[in-house]
């Protein structure tokens, strides 16, 4: 019944499944930065194409999903709001990677966790 570690099978498969939960928490945080920091380098380059254009310049915007015509005047406010977003999400991401990351390592003092890499 148990392990040669002295743990339980089942009590093995417990901090198995808990380890896999951290583990795709992080990785689903991490993607989701990674995609929020994608969109917020496309909002920079937008915003610094159109800044230095007359703001009576035709240019047009994606909006959901229908590209509609505008003014550089129009739409640089819009894209600055927008920008401003996407980096107090992605703040707030990469907090809860750290805290979940942090909180990965304290549950793994505690219930003395080593990862063992495969060959």
């Amino acid at each position: 019944m148990s392990t040669k570690t002295g743990i339980s099978d089942k009590r093995q498969a417990e901090l198995q499944n808990q380890y896999n939960n951290y583990k795709t928490t992080l990785q689903q945080i991490s993607q989701k930065i990674g995609e929020l920091e994608s969109e917020a380098e496309e909002h920079k380059l937008v915003l610094d194409t159109l800044k230095p254009l007359p703001g009576t310049r035709k240019c047009f915007r994606m909006v959901g999903g229908v590209l509609v015509e505008r003014t550089v005047l129009d739409v640089v406010p819009a894209l600055e709001s927008n920008a401003a977003g996407v980096e107090t999400v992605l703040k707030s991401l990469m907090q809860e990677y750290k805290k979940t990351e942090d909180e990965m390592q304290k549950w793994q003092k505690k219930n003395k966790i080593q990862i063992v890499q495969g060959p």
